[in-house]
């Protein structure tokens, strides 16, 4: 049965769980039970990452035990499958691995199948195929060899070594692939970044979050994009990385799929002691650790980007809702007219966001001539949701009038020193007077301002309206 099971184990290590289970099978409905071939349907099973084969693997597992209640690869296996489940969606599952774990931890106390099957449920999984624990697995291993060889060579060579002592096991020719490729010449920025890329990252996040406040804060006129297009820059060393690590997987693969035996080998005899093989299934191969799904480091560092999200979103927040502080100033005469209130709103609430507001006529009590008549109205408070297409767009306050209004001439004024946005029309009224109408936004103030403009140009409107705003709504004092 040895040769079938190890068959059967090649095959799931090259990525063939169907075959390894139509062999594991077959063998079993041949032959009867056997706890080997058993392990192996199970695991052939678990290897899909599916909730129907994890079920299937529990029947296999539950049969096993059956026939041999205290193999440790079966208690193990079995406790494996339960603690890597939903104790949501298996809460029997989870009660049923602890009772194998627990009977485990009596026949067993130090075996390497009671380490696996502890670290299950706070690990990545073995099994896996060429998914995110996979890659995270590969990371972890090949960082491990590097950090404790001396040379990078030295970490190859040593891989390379236990590949070949135990040739059907993935983790074993995953890492053998990723150290000789990484340990070769001009390969010293990408063991950096496997290495050290936590730190790299944080680093980079730094940056872009400096940029991105900056941005917020002093520097305006710098694009949002210039902080992504960094960040992409930095990040571009990646890419390289995993298609280095990705060339490994692939070469693992197809190094497990040539060592997989044919169907009929010849019998090799086990080994009579345990200084012959070693713990991870080959002659001097040893039983790499748990990969733990979360390590202290990495806690570290998702601690400090995430600080760095929440003080980036903070400083975006911020400078998205802050709004300039004015006061309004009525003036019962401007530029010699006497001015009278029309229809004032005053007071927090009477419009969402508005704290005080002014709506007044000035005039001379003569036939309306140039600069005769001027209409203000202004109003200040938080603002800070006004765009440029409030104050020049179709749906904007001067959309009714571009709609019931004989509209000259439409265009952007310039804001002057306390920016937001200007927008002027010159109209033609009823009686075939020529008025100017400007209106104005920033995050902390709104008005307008229309006035007869029957010989003024561009630039003499804009200046009345800048004089308006700047006469009536001006700064509170901090």
């Amino acid at each position: 049965m040895n040769d079938i099971r190890t068959r059967a184990e090649a095959l799931v290590a090259a990525g063939r769980p169907a075959e390894a289970r139509a062999v594991a099978r077959d063998a079993l409905d041949a032959d009867g039970p056997d706890a080997g071939l058993c392990l192996a349907l199970a695991r052939a099973h678990m290897a899909e990452d599916d909730d129907d084969h994890d079920d299937a693997a529990e029947r296999v597992f539950r049969d096993g035990l059956d026939a041999f209640p205290d193999d440790i690869g079966l208690l193990g296996g079995y406790a494996e499958l339960c603690a890597r489940s939903d104790g949501f969606d298996h809460p029997g599952r989870r009660a049923r691995g602890e009772r194998a774990l627990g009977r485990l931890r009596e026949l067993a106390p130090h075996s390497a199948e009671l380490r696996n099957a502890e670290a299950a449920g706070n690990s990545v999984s073995a099994v896996a195929r060429d998914t995110a624990s996979t890659r995270r697995m590969q990371s972890f291993d090949a960082a491990r060899a590097f950090a404790g060889a001396p040379t990078p060579e030295a970490a190859a060579a040593q891989a390379a070594q236990w590949a070949a002592a135990a040739p059907h096991d993935r983790r074993l020719a995953v890492l053998a692939e990723t150290t000789t490729a990484l340990a070769a010449p001009g390969r010293a920025g990408a063991r950096f970044l496997l290495l050290r890329g936590l730190a790299y990252r944080l680093a980079v996040g730094a940056v872009v979050a400096l940029l991105v406040i900056l941005r917020l804060t002093v520097l305006p006129v710098v694009p949002l994009g210039a902080a992504t297009g960094v960040a992409l820059l930095l990040e571009l060393p990646f890419l390289g990385l995993r298609r280095l690590l990705k060339a490994a997987r692939d070469r693992a693969g197809a190094r497990l799929a040539e060592a997989v035996p044919e169907p009929v080998p010849e019998l090799v005899p086990e080994p009579t002691s345990e200084g012959e093989r070693g713990e991870g299934g080959g002659f001097g191969a040893p039983e790499l650790p748990p990969v733990p799904r979360l390590t202290r480091r990495e806690g570290v560092y998702a601690g400090a980007g995430a600080a760095l999200l929440l003080l980036v979103c903070g400083t975006a927040y911020g400078t998205y809702s802050a709004y300039p502080r004015y006061e309004l100033v009525a003036h019962a005469e401007f530029r010699g007219l006497t001015g009278s209130e029309f229809g004032a709103l005053r007071g927090p609430g009477a419009e969402e966001g508005v704290e005080d507001s002014i709506f007044r006529m000035y005039g001379s009590g003569s036939a309306p001539t140039e600069g005769g008549h001027l209409v203000v109205f202004a109003a200040v408070g938080d603002f800070h949701r006004v765009r440029a297409q409030d104050v020049s767009g179709a749906t904007g306050m001067l959309g009714a009038l571009r709609e019931t209004a004989d509209v000259r001439e439409d265009w952007a004024a310039e804001p002057g020193a306390r920016g937001g946005w200007t927008q002027c029309v010159r109209v033609t009224d009823a009686e075939g007077l020529r008025k100017a109408v400007c209106m104005w936004a920033d995050k902390g103030s709104v008005g307008s301002v229309g006035f007869v403009a029957e010989h003024m140009g561009r630039a003499e409107i804009e200046e009345l309206a800048a004089e308006v705003r700047e006469s009536f709504v001006r700064p509170v004092d901090d």
